[in-house]
């Protein structure tokens, strides 16, 4: 279902005030550098990557630093964030703000990864991986192709639908920018059937684009994974425990691929999205253009206001997404849509006793065992949970969905995963801390006479 399909993109105004969490990608949280009081413009770096897989943070609006200082994130978790009061809207003087089209791809590979970090340039599908890290093929790894993500399997949401409508050229231009950037010759864009309009579009497009295949798939969720994708374009499965470039593939979402464009053509910093806002009981479903840190609330008022028969408003789609626990959070860079969910439809039914029907094994696209791994984390047995390949869970919601007995299972194996995560992380800091320890003793051991 795409209620907003036909919703052309539209700017949202800026708002009043902003909270820009310094943490909103996969990695290390950025550092402030900047401090209370003080004044900045769009596109000024406000926080700075804290590590390599990290990510710049940069002012979505001018004004004042109103305060720095943790919140209330969209799941309830206390993050650190910088609070701006909006005071006029002046650009930093190295940004592009014209509509002209830069169809020339001036910088070398280095360069253009470079600038991709410096713009705080992450994966705008929802897994907000720093993009820069992605493009950094390993030593002893070769990218042979690459694949753009055009698929959007959630159902309802549809910003990266209109995004190929609406800036195909942009996208295409992105697309050559990172096959430069990655020295491949062959880039794949995946588009799902159900979206024939940005099929043509695109294929018309890359006619004038030497490299770029544009490949129609059948629609099958959740082919929008990675894994899913990557088998789809170009017939190749990523083994448990490996990445996409381990079989020679590098993916980017098309949101990315256009930020990336934005980012390496016009000096643009990720300063703003475009959010889907959408659902059966919501007046005006629409695909607006979003700064970041504007409250969800904003975009809800701008798409007709909150219905009276509204029971639950979800951050992403219904299978993937999460409810929001207040509708005073921000847009922040992985926030790919707002759902509203009428209270029939949002009302969980009463979960009764698995029956053993393995349906939940059938449909997972990963090959698991969700009713195994949610009844290891309903124990509490973590290091089964890990044996059982939890990690490779890519939480489609597909086990859930058809559980004929309604029991949460997805919300179990999430809470599994988590805390399978925390221990793999303790363990690395462990071993690299051991490394270090064991280097400096070796370094201050004196030389035998």
């Amino acid at each position: 279902m795409k209620l907003s399909a036909g919703s052309s993109i539209r700017e949202l105004p800026v708002p009043a005030e902003v909270k820009v969490p310094v943490g909103q990608h996969i990695g290390a949280p950025a550092v402030p550098v900047v401090k209370v009081g003080d004044a900045v413009k769009v596109g000024q770096l406000i926080a700075e990557a804290g590590g390599f897989v990290s990510a710049n943070i940069h002012s979505p609006v001018s004004g004042k630093v109103k305060k720095i200082e943790d919140f209330v994130d969209a799941n309830g978790y206390r993050k650190p964030c910088i609070t701006i009061t909006v005071e006029g809207d002046e650009w930093d003087e190295s940004i592009d703000r014209t509509t002209a089209i830069r169809r020339e791809i001036t910088l070398e590979p280095a360069e253009i990864i470079n600038r991709v970090k410096q713009m705080g340039i992450v994966g705008m599908g929802g897994a907000t991986f720093p993009a820069h890290v992605k493009l950094s093929v390993p030593p002893g790894k070769k990218c042979e192709a690459l694949i753009i993500n055009g698929v959007e399997c959630e159902p309802y949401l549809t910003s990266d639908h209109r995004l190929m409508l609406e800036h195909g050229d942009e996208i295409l231009i992105g697309v050559k920018i990172l096959m430069k950037a990655l020295g491949v010759s062959k880039a794949y864009i995946g588009i799902e059937n159900n979206k024939k309009d940005a099929i043509e579009n695109l294929t018309r497009l890359a006619s004038g684009f030497e490299g770029i295949t544009v490949q129609p798939l059948k629609m099958r969720y959740p082919q929008g994974g990675e894994k899913q994708l990557i088998d789809a374009c170009i017939g190749r499965q990523v083994p448990s425990g490996k990445l996409p470039i381990d079989v020679g593939a590098v993916v980017q979402n098309v949101g990315t691929v256009f930020a990336i464009y934005e980012a390496v053509q016009k000096n643009k910093p990720l300063i703003e999205r475009i959010v889907c806002v959408t659902g059966k009981p919501l007046r005006e479903p629409s695909n607006l253009l979003v700064r970041i840190g504007t409250p969800v609330k904003n975009l809800i008022e701008a798409a007709g206001g909150m219905p009276d028969d509204c029971g639950k408003v979800i951050g992403g789609g219904p299978m993937m997404g999460r409810p929001y626990s207040n509708l005073d959070v921000p847009v922040v860079k992985g926030t790919s849509g707002v759902t509203l969910m009428n209270k029939a439809d949002s009302k969980r039914p009463e979960p009764s006793a698995c029956i053993r029907c393995a349906k939940c094994v059938s449909v997972c696209p990963m090959g698991l065992e969700p009713f195994l791994m949610s009844k290891l984390a309903m124990l509490g047995r973590y290091d089964d949970l890990r044996d059982a390949n939890v990690m490779d869970c890519i939480e489609c919601g597909c086990c859930s969905f058809t559980c004929p007995s309604n029991r949460p299972l997805l919300d179990f194996v999430r809470l599994g995963k988590g805390k399978v995560g925390a221990q793999l992380r303790a363990e690395a800091a462990a071993k690299k801390a051991a490394a270090e320890a064991a280097k400096k003793a070796a370094d201050e051991k004196p030389e035998a006479k």
